[in-house]
């Protein structure tokens, strides 16, 4: 298996807003969602799973790069991501963990130290975060930012490519937009296809699945006004919904919305 999706980097030393998260994601003072933090920088969803299980996984990734764009994946037992940052060790990095066991959620840690194995393997997955800066930047509010809150995550009738075990809906984020704004969203992340790319949807909810936006799956509700549209961004939470379909011995992701922190440059994946 590759050690990695990207190119390899050469890094210096974190950034000041960089180095400031992690150290307080590694002491245990910040076990919160990370929407908002390092913004310049690229956040990733992570799944570990047994080197029996990643072929597979890495088959569903390739077959559905919208919901799943890999921006790295580890060699078996590696905690380093040498490709992401210069000192990153997954075992500690992530806010929140989860851990499963045959697709049941059994802990949520803040280290995975005591868990780690020698036969895992670390992919991490673009993140919608990482495209809010570019929208902040061209004056798009985010609601969810400007309330604290974690962004409102919701399981679609969209179906994904099964590979092996993996299968199941995707999920999808959602930010509330006037159409103007919404148009000019689309404009702005689609530049970022290694963090989901434009919208797959907007507008009714219903013709995705989704029943009701006061009740997301995961993350926090927020208010779409009378003259917002809501816009839906593939998710990176989707595999944690199919892991829950192939129900692997063992497997640990990110809670969702305490995301990884990298030390590349959100402006390094643009792609035009």
């Amino acid at each position: 298996m590759k050690s990695g999706v990207k190119q390899s980097a050469t890094f210096n030393a974190p950034s000041a807003a960089v180095a400031e998260a992690r150290a307080a994601i590694r002491s245990g003072a910040w076990t919160s969602h990370t929407s908002g933090l390092a913004r310049d920088h690229v956040q990733g969803n992570v799944v570990i799973l047994p080197r029996s299980y990643a072929e597979d996984f890495l088959r569903y990734c390739q077959r559905n790069p919208k919901p799943c764009p890999l921006l790295a994946v580890s060699e078996p037992g590696d905690a380093m991501l040498a490709t992401l940052g210069a000192d990153i060790d997954i075992r500690s990095d992530v806010p929140r963990y989860r851990v499963w066991r045959r697709g049941e959620l059994v802990d949520e840690p803040t280290d995975i130290a005591a868990q780690w194995r020698d036969d895992l393997v670390t992919f991490v997955i673009g993140c919608s975060f990482s495209f809010e800066q570019a929208l902040l930047d061209a004056g798009l509010a985010m609601r969810h930012i400007d309330q604290n809150r974690n962004v409102a995550m919701y399981r679609t009738s969209i179906p994904t490519i099964a590979a092996g075990p993996f299968h199941g809906p995707m999920v999808v984020s959602m930010r509330p937009l006037r159409a103007a704004a919404a148009i000019r969203a689309i404009q702005v992340t689609s530049r970022f296809p290694d963090v989901h790319g434009a919208p797959v949807h907007l507008g009714d909810p219903a013709l995705i699945g989704i029943k009701d936006l006061a009740l997301p799956d995961y993350g926090d509700a927020v208010d779409v006004m009378r003259d917002e549209l809501p816009v839906f961004w593939a998710c990176g939470v989707t595999p944690q919904a199919a892991i829950a379909q192939a129900r692997p011995e063992f497997c640990i992701t990110h809670a969702p919305g305490a995301m990884l922190i990298t030390d590349l440059l959100n402006h390094q994946l643009a792609s035009f």
